[in-house]
């Protein structure tokens, strides 16, 4: 993986992480949290789609989207656990 790659994972990551947070409002742990739940979620997404079939494209709007629909499944798992 190269430095610049992994730069705009980041930053698509701190993007989707803001995103899931106001989507999930209530469950999300704040704006740092959100945002490392956010990169967490992009890399999940960036794993887990292509493994089931979904293509992210070519586009930075695309990829931003299936950060934030991971960023906000983690978040839905990690409220889950949460409350466990």
């Amino acid at each position: 993986m190269e430095f610049s790659s992994l730069l705009a994972m980041l930053i698509i990551g701190c993007i989707a992480g803001w995103l899931s947070g106001k989507i999930m409002e209530g469950r999300g742990f704040g704006l740092i949290g959100n945002v490392i739940v956010g990169i967490i979620g992009a890399f999940l997404a960036g794993t887990i789609f292509p493994a089931l079939g979904f293509s992210v494209g070519g586009g930075v709007f695309s990829s931003i989207f299936f950060a934030t629909i991971g960023a906000v499944i983690l978040l839905f798992v990690i409220g889950l656990i949460k409350r466990a």
